[in-house]
C-alpha cells in the first residue's frame, strides 16, 4: 500500500487554507531512508534566495482573497539569521505555495516527512499543513483542487481541532479514522511535525518528538475493501420482530385511576368570605387545589417480547 502513496514527484511542499495565521520555519524536509544511510530529497531552511526556490499561488488572486507571505523570525527566536521561516503577513486570507524536487519512489524505503511550525496567534478557521504530490504543470495555480499523495499537519475548524493525516490512494483522498491530537494550543512557541512511513504499511507520527500515534494503514485507514460485506440478496423477513419490547396485554388500567383531567379539583373545604361582595367583587368560585388522588398519567407495562 505504502508504495502506491508516494511513487513520483516533483511535488508540490506546502499549502496553508483561509483564515489562518501562523510563523512557518524549516517548512519542510523528506527524507528516503534505507537502514543503514538517509538521502534527503528535499530541505529548507528559507536562507536568502528563498523567493526563487518557491512558487507563489495564484488560485484566489481573482477573488481578492490570496494572502501574503513574508520572511520573519517571529516574536521569539535565538537566532534572527537560523530561526527565520516565512510567516502569513494577513488575516482572514487563503494561502499556498509550493516548490519542487526531483522525482523518487519509496518503494521498500522508509520515507520522512518533517517541518515546524508555529502560531503566533490563534487559528479561528485554518490550517498550516505540508501536501506533498505529483508534478503541476502550472504550480501558481496550486490550491484545494488540486490533487496530492499525503497531507500532514495542525487543522482547526471552531471546536475541531487536530492534526491531519490523509493518504490519496487510488484517486481517493482517505482521512485516518481517528484524529491525531492537535498541539497548537495559543502559546506561540514552535512544533516539529514528523511523519514516518515505513515500507510495510505502518506509520508513525510524532510532534515535538513525542510519539502521537503508530499503527497500520490498512487497519487504521480505510484504503481496502472490507473482508465481509453484507449479502446483497439477503432478505428482512416480513414477519420480523424489531421491538424487544412490548406492551403488556394482561395490564389493566384501574377502574379507579384519576386521569389527567382530574389533576386539580375543587377544594370543598373553602368558605366564601363574610365580607364578600358579588356587586363588586364577582360571583364567588372556590378555589382548585392538588387531588391527592392523582398519581400521574397511566402507562400501561412494558414486557419483554417473545417474538424479538
Amino acid at each position: 500500500v505504502a508504495q502506491e502513496f508516494l511513487a513520483t514527484a516533483p511535488s508540490r511542499a506546502f499549502g496553508v487554507p483561509p483564515r489562518a495565521t501562523a510563523m512557518l520555519r524549516s517548512l519542510v524536509g523528506l527524507g528516503c531512508l534505507s537502514s543503514a544511510s538517509g538521502k534527503v530529497y528535499f530541505s529548507e531552511t528559507f536562507g536568502d534566495g528563498w523567493e526563487g526556490r518557491w512558487t507563489l499561488s495564484k488560485w484566489k488572486d481573482s477573488e481578492g482573497t490570496a494572502g501574503k507571505w513574508e520572511a520573519a523570525t517571529g516574536k521569539w527566536f535565538k537566532d534572527e539569521a537560523e530561526d527565520k521561516g516565512i510567516q502569513t503577513a494577513q488575516d482572514s486570507r487563503f494561502f499556498g505555495i509550493s516548490a519542487g524536487f526531483d522525482s523518487f519512489s519509496n518503494k521498500d524505503k522508509t520515507l520522512i516527512v518533517q517541518y515546524q511550525a508555529k502560531y503566533e496567534k490563534d487559528v479561528e478557521c485554518g490550517g498550516g499543513y505540508v501536501k506533498v504530490g505529483p508534478k503541476m504543470s502550472d504550480a501558481t495555480t496550486f490550491g484545494d483542487p488540486t490533487p496530492y499523495n499525503i497531507m500532514f499537519g495542525p487543522d482547526k475548524c471552531g471546536y475541531t481541532k487536530r492534526t491531519h493525516l490523509i493518504f490519496s490512494y487510488k484517486g481517493k483522498n482517505v482521512l485516518k479514522k481517528q484524529d491525531l491530537p492537535y498541539k497548537q494550543e495559543n502559546e506561540g512557541t514552535s512544533h516539529l511535525y514528523r511523519l514516518v512511513l515505513k515500507p510495510d504499511n505502518t506509520v508513525r507520527v510524532e510532534i515535538d518528538e513525542e510519539k502521537v500515534y503508530e499503527g497500520s494503514i490498512k487497519e487504521d485507514w480505510e484504503v481496502l475493501k472490507p473482508k465481509e460485506i453484507s449479502d446483497p440478496d439477503d432478505k428482512k423477513p416480513d414477519d420480523w420482530v424489531d421491538d424487544s419490547m412490548m406492551d403488556d396485554p394482561e395490564d389493566k388500567k384501574p377502574a379507579d385511576w384519576v386521569d389527567e383531567d382530574q389533576k386539580r379539583i375543587v377544594d370543598e373545604t373553602a368558605k366564601k368570605p363574610d365580607d364578600w361582595d358579588d356587586e363588586e367583587d364577582g360571583e364567588w368560585e372556590a378555589p382548585m387545589k392538588d387531588n391527592p388522588a392523582y398519581k400521574g398519567e397511566w402507562y400501561v407495562k412494558r414486557i419483554s417480547n417473545p417474538a424479538y
